[in-house]
């Protein structure tokens, strides 16, 4: 029985369509349950969605709880007293707590609870399979990703060393300087980097404006490494998994 529950809330191909069901109805339950924030007043509508999401959450909770040695590949007690303390299980008690606050009215002007709530999203990457391989894919590609991450933080950090002691024009309306302070200028470089541009803080001499333009050209291309890589290594995901369950 365990171990028909272990392939139905795992997605195991034998029980394709039933563990297809199983996913689609959390995914809905997650989904759902977001609906509420989008709303200041709370009403018997969401009080029941409430309670009907919480009862998924529960008993999912319980049954990963229950297949936890068949999930570790390893037999014994231990499984099921450590399955609490990992990642996943913290994430899901976390999206069960909000909860509460439908026990005591007091509670529910808390914005802890809201916040919590939020939470649930990250539960979606259980129950769908491309958020899985994306999520894979970061793993795999974390030596890389942070190479990147890292050029792309010495960059805005030299380019706003630059761009605050290069510029000195002062703001005609304000009477202050535009980059009045070092976080000022480390703002307009990831702006800029990024091509946000939300052109708050500009620079107005010359040699402040080529270096936006110059800045602004690089962001073009930091931007860019980071999706081929994550657009390459999701291919390999996928092509590996078709391989593995062809050769299954």
């Amino acid at each position: 029985m365990r171990k028909k529950i272990f392939k139905i809330i795992e997605l195991d191909e034998k029980d394709y369509l039933i563990s297809k069901i199983y996913d689609r109805i959390m995914q809905t339950a997650i989904v759902v349950s977001i609906i509420p924030l989008m709303f200041r007043n709370h009403n018997v509508v969401f009080t029941t969605i409430e309670y009907v999401v919480t009862i998924l959450f529960v008993v999912d909770y319980l049954l990963r709880w229950a297949t936890a040695d068949l999930r570790s590949g390893k037999k014994g007690i231990k499984q099921f007293l450590i399955y609490p303390f990992t990642l996943i299980a913290i994430v899901d008690l976390i999206t069960i707590l909000p909860a509460i606050s439908y026990v005591n009215d007091s509670l529910r002007v808390l914005r802890i609870w809201r916040l919590l709530r939020i939470l649930r999203i990250a539960k979606i990457f259980k129950y769908y399979e491309p958020l899985q391989i994306v999520l894979e894919v970061f793993k795999k590609k974390v030596p890389v990703l942070l190479t990147v991450v890292g050029f792309a933080l010495f960059y805005i950090f030299v380019t706003a060393l630059f761009m605050f002691n290069v510029e000195q024009s002062v703001n005609p309306e304000t009477g202050e300087l535009f980059f009045d302070d070092f976080f000022d200028a480390l703002y307009w470089s990831t702006c800029t980097l990024t091509t946000v541009g939300y052109g708050d803080i500009y620079p107005i001499s010359d040699i402040g404006r080529v270096v936006s333009m110059i800045s602004a050209l690089v962001g073009i291309a930091i931007i860019a490494l980071p999706s081929g890589i994550i657009t390459a290594g999701y291919m390999e995901e996928v092509n590996e998994r078709k391989n593995g369950k062809a050769n299954t």
